[in-house]
């Protein structure tokens, strides 16, 4: 699903915006616009610092990534004057853009940045340039804005949720508050977190209400089988998602239950074992549904114990109601038994 709207992202027309430190460009067909004053200092609200790397992460970066770029240049000649960290911010963006690309082709240039280390790099520096080899370049979905970074929902089969931050500029700031937008962008390891390379190309997309929901489903998704990913590298070989973990996530809600029957279905073939965890989960289900119904007609402090949809005993405790289970059902089918209790109300 996710690499279908990939796909329509790319036959869009792009758009390029950059975040340049003290610099911001918004560019459209390659029209630069700044939209930030330089050295104009503002005021951030709490929820923005969060969402952005610090200032002196920020410093460090730009001191770190412009010569590698320079030295990408260098290597390949690819525009002419760029010849110092400085003359970067002077470049158009698209001239910027080739040696970044460049760059991301041949990762191995890292390795003769390091090595030669032409601006004598401290090797705590050094280490997290080579670090960079670990970036991750495709189509993304910016998704959400959470309280400590941005959600980068990546366009691949099954999906990853990363935990971005943002540099000068938050992410809000520059693409509004209207979420998802679709992007290419590279994301690169920064100490302990995750961060952008400066530059990201959103496309012109609006996304209807079935897409939102299904990226909505590919978010839920991408956590319960992965987590949030906040730092780089990551192997998918990390987390180890059983089939009992996949099955909850399969039976959490009426719209899960809808779009992965097939999979819920293949699950109870594959383990039989996994119907105690299915029935349960049903269960709870259930018992929300017959809670509801039992508090309208006037019951309430009790038990009850629910089987697929029905109830099949009640009592004042648990224990009467596991009493009375025990006698009237099969033993095969008492594991399947899921029991609530309807409290009163304060």
């Amino acid at each position: 699903m996710l690499a279908k709207l990939g796909t329509l992202a790319l036959a869009q027309q792009p758009i390029c915006r950059l975040g340049f430190g003290m610099y911001g460009f918004f560019a459209s067909h390659w029209t630069a616009y700044l939209y930030e004053t330089l050295g104009k200092r503002t005021v951030m609200p709490l929820w923005a610092l969060k969402m952005r790397l610090d200032k002196e992460g920020i410093e460090l970066f730009y001191r770190l990534y412009h010569p590698l770029l320079v030295h990408t240049n260098k290597k390949f000649e690819i525009v002419d004057g760029m010849d110092s960290p400085e003359d970067v911010w002077g470049f158009p963006l698209e001239e910027i853009n080739e040696v970044r690309e460049m760059l991301y082709e041949r990762p191995e240039l890292i390795d003769s940045f390091v090595n030669e280390n032409p601006l004598n790099f401290t090797s705590d520096e050094l280490e997290m340039v080579n670090s960079w080899k670990d970036f991750v370049k495709g189509t993304f979905y910016i998704f959400r804005y959470l309280k400590n970074y941005t959600v980068f929902l990546d366009a691949d089969e099954p999906p990853k949720a990363y935990g971005v931050l943002a540099l000068k500029s938050p992410f809000k700031e520059i693409l509004g508050p209207y979420l998802p937008t679709a992007v290419e962008a590279v994301l690169l390891p920064f100490k302990d977190r995750i961060i952008y390379d400066s530059l990201f190309l959103p496309y012109p997309v609006v996304f209807g209400g079935g897409i939102r929901r299904s990226l909505n489903d590919a978010y839920q998704l991408a956590k319960s089988r992965f987590g949030m990913i906040t730092s780089l590298p990551f192997s998918s070989g990390e987390v180890e998602q059983t089939d009992a973990d996949r099955l909850r996530f399969y039976l959490r809600s009426q719209r899960n239950r809808s779009v992965y029957a097939e999979e819920i279905d293949d699950l109870m073939r594959k383990d039989e074992s996994l119907l105690k965890i299915y029935h349960q989960e049903m269960g709870k289900v259930h018992a929300r549904i017959s809670g509801k119904r039992l508090r309208k007609i006037g019951v309430t402090d009790a038990w009850f114990a629910v089987l697929d949809d029905i109830i099949v005993a009640g009592g004042p405790t648990r224990e009467d109601v596991e009493r009375t289970v025990d006698c009237i059902l099969p033993p095969k089918r008492r594991d399947f038994v899921y029991f609530f209790q309807l409290k009163k109300r304060k």
